[in-house]
């Protein structure tokens, strides 16, 4: 039977053709589209076949994959192919030239790097990346995401660079750049740029988080300036004065009075007024109250001295708020709606903002003292929330407070569809108080949601009603904004309590046998939860099997990596099969995973240990050993060690490995020139996966998972419902 898939919006893609010289010919690799499919069999599914062209004559029939090697085809040959249906052959594709070599560059316009406020120098390198059809074509242009070299983590203090994102086609043009501006801070938590079709017009859009200073230039084709222009600023903040110019970044004596402010204004505080927090900031430092309230100028800089020199340092030597500088903890927050060829389409504010520099976030509770830390923590993310169209996911905090917007942009215009606010964890004393990761927030219905998030998201249909779910580390929320659930469960030692925060998250098709998705996850809490790391229902949350730890295990990984057992392993310090038994394998790294072989096995794209610690993007496993070994590439995001994409971009099924060159001068493509038996849509057709693409990006990069189970050991009659074995 046909699948009917006219309710789901999906992207109307080219063939994605492409020829790439391989050992023995000219390896060509093309798409099948998800509506050509009408069954199944052992090694595949059915549906359109393929014939293949040489310079405008045919040279072969494919049956059983998307891909032919070509063994008397040289580089100066041009390929086409075409879809065989009821044994007549369709149009002919754009033809493809061969690519020069195994792999291909896009051509980089790296900014000029520059000078910070206190006198560091700084250059940029190529981060992140998506991809959307920007233009229609049915081919994807390329986004990629700039970090200078003094990026930082939002818990390190320091000025950054301005955080860029560009544009490409894939022969190099560069089509728009989106300066962030001044009031962006550049590292991993601060810039997640969605690339999706929103508005259902057949060219894709990027929805990030702006601010004052924001500025979109817009390039001709000879790359010469076409436009530049600020995003568009409320009217209430234009009428309060806020303009372009406006610099909110905090230098070392900002802060300060920042600070001195704050306490001068003690008793004006929310939480003090009504009597959450200490009347007296001695209180909170454990001092003898010796000052009247409220305090005067004298009195406010001379605890604020205390604060710095002696409190904040008696709790970590790493304490140096002297040196605090670099942060944006005041100013306007926008979420900007940008169509694919740079045009604003709608800024608005951003829903839920700081409130403060993470006072009331918890970042002055710890030992460590971090302000702007887990008020700066952001993530977003794109699901079918409806089940057949796509909405966006924007969320800011997940150690204690959470919130989470979702918004259609179906009229090109945002429009909220549901937001949700765990409410702050309510603390005794903000300066001192080591719980505020175990607590939930006020909010009655939202509060359970506080501290469970994870430094990703994904979004899937965990409860199969057809819509997906956004699932929020140990929590997950249901497509109508409404709690699904969110997981505790009991410790050693008895205590009933939420399994938090963690690292890494994979949700997947993880047991064939077993009904529905899973969830593998690590959580950093120690001793203080129930798990280092569990498998999940993902439907429910309840644990299918895991394991207590008394520390962080730091990330975890899946992947099919041993042929001989049965679904997908799960591993950390040690591999599981799916039903948690120990297996005899050895471990593989934990950075990313990529589909890669032909047999439908995992990869790993980091360097194992024997191969040294620089990161060039190499990928191996235990079945195959090395597979790719680039020269001249690096990974992101220092041991996180992620390349740049990993995504079934064009050709079969199989992904592509994105990585930037060492000079970052250029995007390097590569692809598995190996012929595989298999025949599969693009993933890009599941709309799990198309989603998770999207939102790879999301600070700790995770690899993306299609709904269906994918390994060797896969049943093609399961990838879609009601298909006919052939």
């Amino acid at each position: 039977m046909n699948i009917n898939m006219s309710e789901v919006q999906l992207e109307r893609l080219g063939r994605g053709l492409v020829a790439i010289p391989a050992k023995n010919g000219i390896f060509v690799s093309w798409r099948l589209f998800v509506q050509e499919v009408d069954g199944y069999c052992k090694t595949g599914l059915t549906g359109a076949d393929f014939a293949v062209y040489r310079n405008g004559e045919q040279i072969g029939i494919v049956t059983d994959s998307t891909n032919y090697l070509d063994t008397k085809g040289t580089v100066q040959d041009t390929y086409q192919v075409a879809a065989v249906v009821n044994g007549e052959p369709q149009e002919k594709c754009q033809p493809a030239a061969v690519w020069e070599r195994g792999y291909l560059d896009i051509p980089l316009q790296k900014p000029k790097g520059g000078v910070t406020p206190a006198g560091q120098v700084y250059e940029y390198s190529a981060n992140d990346m998506s991809v959307g059809d920007v233009d229609g074509d049915g081919e994807y242009e390329y986004i990629v995401k700039w970090d200078p070299s003094n990026s930082h983590d939002v818990s390190h203090k320091g000025y950054t660079g301005k955080c860029y994102l560009d544009c490409y086609k894939l022969d190099g043009q560069l089509l728009w750049r989106l300066d962030m501006g001044v009031n962006i801070r550049s590292g991993a938590h601060y810039t997640q740029f969605m690339v999706y079709d929103f508005n259902g017009d057949g060219k894709a859009e990027m929805a990030v988080k702006t601010a004052p200073g924001t500025k979109m230039t817009v390039y001709n084709s000879d790359g010469g300036v076409r436009e530049e222009i600020y995003v568009t600023m409320p009217k209430e903040d234009v009428a309060a004065g806020i303009s372009h110019e406006d610099n909110y970044v905090c230098s070392a004596e900002d802060y300060y009075d920042y600070i001195v402010k704050l306490f001068r204004n003690w008793r004006e505080h929310p939480e003090v007024a009504r009597g959450q927090w200490p009347q007296t900031l001695e209180e909170c430092f454990d001092i003898p109250v010796k000052y009247e309230y409220p305090l005067c100028e004298v009195d406010a800089k001379a605890l604020a001295d205390y604060f710095m020199d002696e409190y904040a340092p008696s709790r970590s030597a790493k304490n140096e708020l002297r040196q605090f500088e670099g942060f944006i903890y005041e100013g306007p927050e926008y979420l900007t709606m940008f169509a694919g060829d740079g045009k604003e389409l709608q800024t608005i504010p951003f829903k839920y903002g700081r409130v403060d520099d993470g006072l009331m976030w918890g970042d002055y509770a710890m030992a460590r003292i971090e302000p702007c830390n887990r008020v700066d923590r952001f993530l977003s993310g794109v699901a079918y929330l409806d089940g057949e169209r796509p909405y966006l996911i924007i969320c800011r905090g997940y150690y204690t407070r959470t919130t989470i917007v979702a918004y259609d942009f179906f009229e090109n215009r945002f429009r909220e569809y549901f937001s949700i606010d765990s409410g702050f964890v309510p603390m005794d004393n903000p300066f001192k108080a080591t719980y505020i990761h175990d607590d939930e927030g006020t909010d009655p219905v939202y509060g359970i949601l506080a501290g469970q998030g994870n430094h990703s998201l994904s979004t899937a249909d965990v409860d199969g009603d057809g819509c997906m779910e956004i699932i929020y580390g140990a929590a997950t929320i249901d497509h109508d904004g409404s709690v699904l659930y969110s997981t505790h469960d009991y410790r050693p030692d008895g205590v009933y309590t939420k399994l938090g925060h963690g690292d890494a998250m994979h949700v997947a098709k993880i047991d064939p046998d077993r009904p529905g998705l899973q969830i593998f996850n690590v959580f950093e809490g120690g001793a203080a939860v129930p798990y280092g790391y569990a498998l999940r229902d993902a439907g429910t949350g309840e644990v299918i099997f895991g394991e207590y730890a008394t520390k962080d295990l730091g990330r975890c990984m899946i992947g099919k990596i041993d042929k001989e057992t049965r679904g997908l392993q799960v591993w950390v310090n040690d591999v599981y099969d799916c039903k948690g038994n120990k297996l005899d394998v050895p471990i593989l790294g934990t950075n990313m995973s990529i589909r890669w072989a032909a047999d439908l096995t995992t990869q790993i794209t980091d360097s194992p240990t024997y191969l040294g610690t620089v990161q060039r993007g190499i990928i191996n496993d235990n079945i195959h050993g090395i597979m790719l070994e680039p020269e001249g590439t690096m990974t992101n995001n220092g041991t996180k060690g992620n390349p740049g994409l990993v995504a079934d971009i064009f050709g079969d099924f199989r992904e592509e490995l994105l990585l930037r060159t060492e000079d970052s001068s250029a995007i390097r493509i590569y692809m598995n020139t190996d012929i595989t038996e298999h025949k599969l849509f693009t993933l890009m057709h599941d709309s799990q996966y198309r989603c998770g693409v999207a939102w790879q990006n999301n600070c700790y990069n995770q690899p993306v998972y299609p709904s269906f189970y994918y390994g060797s050991d896969m049943d093609f009659g399961d990838v879609l419902p009601g298909l006919k074995e052939e």
